[in-house]
């Protein structure tokens, strides 16, 4: 499978200024596979130490901070020569010692020539925040599911993947249907690497079905692990009330229905835990679509899960259900597709979504977007509905002179008249077409 941020590896590796890099992501996205295939294909010599596996390791890094005795412990533990610029070193598991995570300081400020690469776990990582992180001593990465994209690419798709780069529609609107289906699909088996590959080995959805519940269990464990007893209790209610609240036509994050007697100041500590361990997606409210749009948030926040087929699977939606839109399906559609429009947003765009609402929630823009030419306000249907009264009344509020709607209909560019007599132009794009958009929208403001 190929994985797309493998090209800012790429770019680390030929920047003159790197630092160690440290690849940042959930659990099971793929970090360890992406570390040993970047050293395969881009190094002759790969220098591999996985600390949860290695005491040894573990007790030379513990020891001091001595780079060219680290340096020699390495290259007798893995038989590999250290040659700068043709050895990659990777330091797996590396949140199962501290000293290792700090001495990535020592290794920027006294071996710059060396290839350093580090992943771990985010719970873990955080745990040592504040406790000999290396702030402004690494280069970060961060890592998601597969995108949209690069499931069409793993099963055998890889054609729609150019094609919907280039923007064109007549020919992409050719191809619409089988999309169509290929993302109820991917709505269903989601990012998570285990279960696309499983998907492409077996075409089993029993099986993907299994492995997704296996790794859902997993996180619960990993709440046990690494927080308190009292604090995995209320992330464990917080986890488990979001498919419910993303059910709900307003989707804003209530706390309240968390459970019985849980205030806001109860889940700051547990939202936060969720959101530094990357198992959520949090997007938040502005009060005022004004850039930079994070100086206006106003507190309230959507909460996604990490990925849309573990949401899917949390949802206990059967595939037949989902593929065979099937009227159960309905509850759930408008979730799993605000889920599946923020994750490509973020894999496959490289934007942070917010959202706005109007006072008293009389109306709401389910995403906004920072772009090189401003900010575009998105509307995302589940299916063809193409009802949007809440983004005309927005462009008319505040005088936008773009927005884009999001659904299961083609292509479609037409000028807006409000009754206000202000214009604007909507832009109407397929689902599948995600990745598109910030092409599309510097294409639309040129035109302008």
């Amino acid at each position: 499978m190929k994985r797309w941020c493998l090209r800012e590896l790429e770019g680390w590796k030929a920047n003159p200024n790197r630092k160690p890099l440290l690849l940042l992501g959930a659990r099971q996205v793929g970090k360890t596979w992406l570390m040993q295939e970047f050293g395969k294909q881009h190094y002759r010599n790969v220098a591999y130490i996985r600390f949860d596996k290695d005491a040894a390791m573990r007790q030379s890094f513990e020891q001091d901070y001595d780079i060219r005795r680290l340096l020699n412990t390495i290259h007798l533990r893995t038989g590999v020569a250290l040659i700068p610029g043709e050895t990659l070193i990777i330091l797996d598991e590396i949140q199962e010692c501290a000293g290792a995570l700090t001495s990535l300081k020592y290794f920027c400020e006294e071996a710059r020539e060396h290839h350093i690469m580090a992943a771990g776990s985010l719970l873990g990582l955080e745990e040592n925040i504040g406790t000999g992180f290396p702030v402004g001593k690494v280069d970060r990465v961060y890592m998601y599911p597969m995108s949209f994209t690069e499931f069409l690419d793993a099963v055998g798709y890889g054609q729609y993947v150019e094609l919907l780069r280039s923007r064109d529609w007549g020919m992409i609107s050719l191809f619409g249907s089988k999309l169509e289906e290929l993302l109820r699909y991917y709505y269903y088996v989601g990012g998570m690497p285990a279960a696309v590959a499983e998907y492409v080995r077996s075409g089993d959805m029993q099986a993907v079905r299994r492995l997704q519940n296996n790794l859902l269990a997993d996180y619960r464990v990993d709440f046990r692990k690494h927080a308190t007893a009292a604090e995995t209790h209320l992330i464990t209610q917080v986890w488990d009330s979001l498919p419910e609240q993303l059910a709900q036509e307003n989707k804003r994050f209530v706390h309240a229905a968390v459970g019985e007697g849980v205030r806001a100041p109860m889940l700051r500590g547990p939202i936060r835990w969720l959101d530094d361990a990357a198992m959520v997606q949090v997007v938040p409210r502005v009060k005022k679509p004004e850039l930079p749009l994070s100086a206006y948030q106003d507190g309230a926040f959507k909460m996604f899960f990490l990925d849309v087929g573990l949401l899917a699977a949390k949802c206990k939606l059967k595939a037949s259900v989902i593929l065979e839109q099937n009227s159960i399906f309905g509850q759930y559609k408008g979730a799993l597709t605000e889920q599946y429009v923020q994750q490509q947003l973020r894999t496959d765009c490289g934007i942070a979504p917010f959202y706005w609402a109007a006072e008293r929630a009389q109306a709401e823009v389910d995403f906004l977007v920072e772009t090189e030419g401003g900010i575009v306000p998105m509307e995302v249907k589940a299916e063809r509905n193409l009802r949007a009264k809440s983004l005309q009344s927005f462009c008319k509020r505040y005088q936008y002179p773009m927005a884009v709607r999001l659904s299961m209909s083609s292509y479609e560019v037409n000028p807006i008249e409000t009754s206000g007599k202000h214009r604007y132009t909507l832009v109407d794009m397929p689902l599948y077409a995600v990745v598109a958009l910030p092409d599309e929208v510097e294409a639309q403001m040129s035109v302008r």
